[in-house]
């Protein structure tokens, strides 16, 4: 095996329980700022460093398009949203 398989390799080792914590933490970190600032994400940007920092870029994909589906969740359940009939007789 060559070393560069073997770099290869080592990056897609899951990641130990305390690298978790700290990627969970950062991306806690990263959402609280989003929530805070009503989602301006220029105010955010250290936190989004720090999370792509600290977590495997496919977490950071899949806790992306997460967020995007609790917010979306989250205004459909209070009424944020009309169906495309009642938007369309207004």
């Amino acid at each position: 095996m060559s070393s560069g398989s073997l770099g290869e390799l080592s990056k897609m080792t899951a990641p130990t329980a305390t690298e978790r914590k700290v990627c969970w933490g950062a991306r806690d970190k990263y959402w609280q700022c989003l929530d805070e600032t009503n989602e301006d994400f220029s105010l955010c940007q250290k936190f989004r460093t720090l999370f792509e920092g600290s977590c495997p870029p496919q977490w950071i994909k899949y806790f992306d398009k997460r967020r995007d589906y609790l917010k979306y969740k989250a205004k459909m359940q209070s009424g944020g949203y009309q169906s495309q009939e009642s938007t369309s007789k207004l």
